[in-house]
């Protein structure tokens, strides 16, 4: 790897740092010496020409992301030792088992490598890259996969064409593999189009709340809303719900959705998959639903946009809470990272007001362990969920 420039920081802007937040702003930069380009390596020194550590320079206000914060530079052995602590990790917290084969390998600044996401379905790892040093480094980061996962691993399929403002291919970089694919998630089936679908496939950071679905679903009528390819609704009928009905706008995410119903052993009779607006769709069914999934898609990417965002979550929220039963459960989530958890609460809470009806917080719901969150980088904690009983 080599060193392209060297980054000084101003006076007493060596905190951060120095507690491993892995994020360096534009504001607290004293210079760059050296002409580094868009994803090149970069030194990292305080004020005193202390080298603090190293990363990838970007052009914005974050202007670097910190790869090791350490005084030596880099070599081609840190993506290994990097993925090899990430592996051991989900191996020691039981995420990977005989009924689970499919988990996040790789969460950015979590696992010590911002801007990058590697997502492990069953034997083909698919990989994000979110920076352009990460962009930039993906073959060797492909070649620390293979080296890490050995024999157990098919293929490496990078897909970062739409998280880059680069021109970036989509392509495998290691191998090859059939597309759906079948993964185990705590013994449920599920087809994964990591070349067609969302993100990089599947969204494995609702595992666990899934799987709280299905313990609070038993003979209950179900509906799943934004449903994408139906996780949440193959959980509830293994719990024993009743009826499921899985809502979703795009057409093709509900005929997966069927796909995934049958791949489970119901029958599709039982989950009523429609394409729809959910807004739309919930406006007139007061009083027919036990149970209710709000998962939609991230109403805010930028800070830009959050107040309209907390409109949006506001409204889908009383409405949710308007036509459930009396003794109906809501699960209530934001994925959106500029949406903190207090924010998304008292958002919730104005919903509640709105809707006029005494609601309690059963649980409060996050991310699993393998999107592990940085005590130094609490940026890192993106999903937030409530579960919530309505009077």
């Amino acid at each position: 790897m080599t060193i392209q420039g060297t980054v000084t920081l101003k006076q007493g802007r060596d905190h951060s740092i120095k507690r491993f937040h892995p994020w360096i702003f534009s504001g607290g930069i004293e210079s760059i010496q050296g002409s580094p380009k868009e994803g090149d390596w970069v030194a990292v020194q305080n004020a005193s020409k202390k080298i603090l550590g190293y990363g990838h320079y970007q052009k914005g206000t974050i202007t670097v992301r910190v790869v090791s914060f350490s005084s030596e530079a880099p070599n081609e052995n840190l993506y290994s030792a990097k993925l090899k602590t990430a592996f051991r990790q989900r191996k020691e917290t039981r995420v990977l088992s005989t009924y689970t084969n499919s988990f996040r390998l790789v969460h950015g600044e979590g696992d010590g490598l911002p801007g990058l996401i590697v997502d492990l379905y069953q034997n083909v790892a698919v990989m994000q890259a979110h920076s352009i040093g990460m962009h930039n480094d993906r073959q060797l980061i492909a070649a620390a996969l293979v080296e890490t996962l050995g024999s157990t691993l098919d293929a490496v399929y990078y897909k970062s064409q739409s998280t880059l403002t680069v021109d970036s291919q989509n392509e495998y970089l290691y191998g090859m593999a059939a597309v759906p694919h079948t993964i185990l998630e705590h013994g449920n089936k599920f087809l994964v189009d990591w070349e067609e679908g969302q993100k990089t496939g599947f969204f494995l950071d609702q595992r666990e709340n899934r799987r709280l679905v299905g313990e609070m679903a038993q003979s209950k009528k179900v509906l799943n809303t934004f449903c994408y390819t139906g996780g949440f609704s193959v959980y509830a009928l293994q719990g024993g719900a009743e009826q499921v009905d899985s809502v979703d706008s795009s057409e093709r995410a509900v005929e997966t959705t069927r796909k995934n119903i049958v791949l489970n052993g119901f029958d599709a009779i039982k989950n009523e998959s429609i394409t729809a607006d959910t807004f739309d769709f919930i406006k007139d069914k007061k009083g027919v639903y036990d149970l209710i999934i709000l998962d939609p898609p991230a109403f805010a990417k930028h800070k830009e946009a959050r107040h309209q965002a907390m409109k949006g979550y506001q409204r889908l929220n009383a409405e949710a809470m308007r036509i459930i039963k009396p003794g109906g459960i809501i699960f209530t989530f934001s994925c959106s990272q500029v949406v903190d958890r207090q924010l998304f609460y008292d958002t919730v809470v104005s919903s509640a007001i709105q809707a006029g009806r005494i609601i309690k917080v059963l649980h409060h719901l996050s991310q699993p362990s393998d999107h592990p969150v940085s005590m130094f980088h609490p940026e890192g904690e993106y999903l937030k969920g409530l579960v919530l009983f309505i009077e």
